[in-house]
């Protein structure tokens, strides 16, 4: 047998995460859940493998080369999911009859691309997705924009959702003659903000080809949001824009819609804004679009994307069954959080770490720390005796600030005080049997 060791590395694109940072992604998924339920949305799961010919043209030509893809043991052509929207597609057309709809469900899982990694985005990343499938009513797309900040302002991050509708962009193309085109088009579009003019208008000419006239009346539309006028103002404009394109007139209307139920749902207008540069660059999109920026960090991309996608399901079924529905990127708002230096330096869940001094000391701290457990307060306790300096270093690493100090004396007064490590401050010795109830009532309410 060779006693080589074999190196530890990691697959470009991928990451260990390590106890900290999954902390913090298990606590965020719990305020997400919380929000999730809230609203009516049940959790489902589906396979991390599909069926290649499920997945393969469902978003574009880029998402499917990004397909991780291979032939199983069985010889099948299978690949992995690359989101949560077209396995859903599927999971809708198979199980339609066991459903009610309007079918309103939450699914959190990885998923899979094969594309260049970059700063905040992975080969590997966790999708927390949301859809309400089985209904055309507007206030489905309005609902999914009172999720996405009534979620965002539980984990606490500034935030503001730029909504947009498809038929708008579709409307102008077609005013231009150009529909036929549209799909490279909204691609272009869609880079706008994250490659810049000369980028976009160089891809309108090579990819879309359209001529001078059209990409200049492209880029003053776009201007239209730009503009500071105020929601009532740009609804006008966008109306006279687009006065001989019914298609686009018809997604002004449900833009509009969208825009003022949206703040029945709970979203602040000051955060809510109109971007008609949105598109999407998934082709399964239909009608409203829309994507979420951190204001403390907006370089860091959309936090949390999607839209209302009419036909997806037609591919599986012949049951018409529109949808609606948003992804939030939580590896992303991770990494965002870590670069603001607001995700907190803690790699334990426990709350409290009771300390063993010497021999004498260790069956009544264990006792103490099932005490503490019992009253629903994580605690950790030292598995032996050490110095007292090596522990209280030890529970400050793993940033559990509460630490009950136990040697022989405490037990023979059956008393111990409790040190705050955050502020340095340590009480008088507390009875035994008082310090679950005193941690509860001083440290944690």
């Amino acid at each position: 047998m060779s006693n080589k060791l074999i190196e530890p590395k990691i697959l470009k694109g991928f990451q260990d995460t390590l106890p900290n940072t999954a902390l913090q992604r298990k606590e965020m998924l719990g305020k997400l859940e919380l929000v999730f339920s809230s609203f009516g949305f049940s959790p489902i799961d589906t396979p991390a493998l599909e069926y290649t010919e499920i997945l393969l043209g469902k978003g574009s030509n880029e998402t499917d080369k990004q397909l991780f893809r291979f032939t199983d043991n069985g010889g099948r052509d299978v690949s992995m999911r690359f989101d949560l929207t077209i396995p859903l597609a599927r999971f809708v057309a198979l199980h339609q009859n066991e459903l009610a709809f309007p079918f309103k469900r939450y699914h959190i899982a990885p998923v899979w691309r094969a594309e260049k990694p970059q700063k905040g985005r992975y080969r590997e990343f966790i999708q927390c997705d949301f859809d309400t499938i089985g209904t055309e009513s507007k206030t489905a797309d309005a609902e999914v924009l009172g999720v996405i900040s009534a979620a965002l302002l539980k984990i606490a991050v500034g935030h503001q959702i730029r909504v947009n509708n498809r038929k708008i962009l579709s409307g102008v193309l077609d005013s231009l003659n150009v529909k036929e085109r549209s799909v490279s088009v909204l691609r272009a579009i869609d880079k706008l903000e994250k490659l810049g003019r000369e980028v976009v208008e160089k891809e309108l000419v090579e990819e879309a080809q359209l001529n001078p006239d059209a990409i200049q009346s492209v880029f003053r539309f776009i201007e239209l949001s730009n503009s500071n006028l105020d929601s009532i103002a740009l609804f006008n404009e966008l109306t006279s824009f687009l006065s001989v394109s019914e298609l686009g007139l018809a997604g002004v209307k449900e833009l509009k819609e969208v825009y003022q139920r949206a703040q029945d749902f709970g979203c602040n207008i000051e955060d809510l804004v109109i971007d008609l540069t949105i598109a999407r660059g998934l082709d399964y999109y239909t009608g409203t679009v829309f994507e979420t920026k951190l204001k403390e960090l907006p370089s860091i991309g959309s936090i949390c994307s999607g839209g209302r996608y009419d036909d997806l399901a037609s591919l599986y079924t012949k049951r018409r069954l529109p949808g609606v529905g948003g992804s939030i990127g939580l590896d992303r708002i991770l990494g965002a959080m870590e670069e603001l230096g607001t995700i907190k330096k803690k790699s334990s869940p426990a709350k409290v770490y009771v300390c063993v001094l010497d021999d004498m000391a260790r069956q009544s701290s264990i006792q103490l720390a099932s005490q503490i457990r019992t009253a629903g307060v994580p605690c950790e306790v030292a598995l032996e005796p050490s110095a007292l300096g090596g522990q209280l270093k030890y529970a400050d690493l793993k940033g559990i600030e509460l630490v009950v100090i136990i040697g022989s004396n405490e037990i023979a007064n059956k008393s111990a005080p409790i040190k705050n490590l955050a502020t340095k401050e340590q009480t008088s010795a507390i009875s035994f049997s008082e310090i679950p109830k005193y941690i509860l009532e001083n440290f944690l309410k």
